[in-house]
């Protein structure tokens, strides 16, 4: 009986509050109550995780797409992915053109000019879907599985703790809504009971509806220092994760620059595997055909896979440092200084170092010494070290 009594009451006072929290919201639309509002840092931060959410999403979606565009496969990959269980393992595109190549090929005869190029190229399509899987693979791991932890778990987690603060606010909108009452109502007894003559007997009743309103007011005015208190916590805790959004765009930004370097090794192995194939059959990429059909020929040499991977790789580092780092290497070799925009909001893990906010611009210049991923930054009076990832150097 004691643990239904607790369920009743417990179920009771979640009924009042959610229709105190009801009540407060739908007067606040009407514009009938005063509602509290966030700091504009706080408002500020939760903009920028609304946005980071929405474009992780379309980015994440949009790479889907552009690694499987056939849509029933990837929504068969959705559903065995849902059941934790493995898709079965099919040709893509490219193998099961290369499997038709080399089945014709065998079919007209190895030994005629058509059916050996027929196998020739059914071999290199082949060798490009294995590619074509190892970007996938590479990917998804490396670019869409973080942008995707991102949606599924922490931002989920944000909106379930923004949830909380906003039922906070509610209870501390109501608090104080009831305290406004409870005053002014036993602002109008006091003065009922100013306005009786002493010898009235109605003086008692008055004066005891007064004492029941001051206790009223009392409760209220607790119950605002409560519900005050604990937005003020949750509000904390609201922001301390909204925080973490740029670390998680510097995160973001390494899954891209994997994605990057995924790209270019699987263009570089498929431009390797052609220049082969026409090479194989006779035709190098150094003869090409004008619009009057008229040809000119040029000699260029064959390149091997290593030193076209290589060539991408260090491509590749050029651009990323290029993005991150854009005139890091010219600033460092110089012994001037120059303007810079913050990415990102940053706070300074110690005295030695200087806070940012995003979109402000410092004054930035290298010390003889200082580890490469770091630059001296200056705002007016205030200096210290700022990582080089959360700058972009201005002309």
């Amino acid at each position: 009986m004691n643990i239904m009594d607790f369920n009743v009451k417990k179920l009771a006072a979640d009924a009042g509050t959610f229709l105190s929290r009801a009540v407060q919201f739908t007067e606040e639309k009407l514009g009938q109550a005063e509602k509290t509002e966030l700091d504009a840092h706080l408002e500020n931060l939760l903009s920028k995780a609304e946005c980071t959410k929405l474009w992780t999403e379309k980015i994440m979606k949009q790479t889907e797409v552009l690694l499987q565009p056939n849509p029933n496969a990837r929504i068969e990959e959705f559903v065995y992915e849902k059941l934790d269980r493995k898709a079965p393992s099919r040709m893509n595109n490219p193998e099961l053109l290369g499997q038709y190549m080399i089945d014709a090929g065998n079919e007209f005869g190895p030994g005629t000019a058509y059916g050996n190029a027929l196998i020739k190229c059914g071999e290199t399509q082949k060798r490009i879907g294995t590619a074509d899987r190892e970007l996938i693979q590479t990917s998804a791991i490396n670019f869409l599985t973080p942008l995707r932890n991102f949606i599924e778990g922490d931002y989920k987690t944000i909106t379930k703790e923004r949830k909380l603060l906003q039922n906070k606010r509610l209870d501390l909108d109501a608090a104080k809504t009831r305290l406004k009452k409870a005053k002014v109502a036993e602002a109008r007894a006091a003065q009922l009971n100013t306005s009786q003559p002493e010898e009235n007997n109605i003086m008692v009743n008055v004066s005891y509806v007064l004492n029941l309103l001051h206790v009223k007011w009392l409760k209220s005015e607790q119950e605002v220092r409560i519900t005050q208190s604990e937005f003020d916590r949750q509000a904390e805790i609201t922001r301390l994760l909204l925080e973490g959004i740029s670390s998680t765009h510097a995160h973001h930004l390494r899954c891209l620059n994997d994605f990057v370097e995924a790209q270019m090794t699987y263009y570089a192995q498929c431009y390797q595997y052609m220049l082969d194939l026409q090479k194989q059959l006779g035709s190098f990429p150094s003869t090409f055909l004008s619009n009057n059909n008229q040809s000119s020929s040029t000699p260029v040499q064959s390149v091997s896979t290593p030193s076209v991977l290589a060539s991408a790789s260090a491509s590749l580092t050029s651009v990323s440092n290029s993005i991150v780092t854009s005139g890091i290497s010219e600033l460092k070799s110089s012994s001037g200084s120059r303007k810079a925009r913050v990415l990102y909001d940053y706070d300074a893990a110690n005295s030695s170092e200087l806070s940012l906010l995003a979109d402000e611009v410092i004054t930035v210049y290298s010390i003889p010494g200082m580890d490469s991923d770091w630059l001296m930054g200056e705002r007016g009076n205030q200096k210290g070290k700022v990582p080089i990832t959360y700058l972009e150097l201005l002309n």
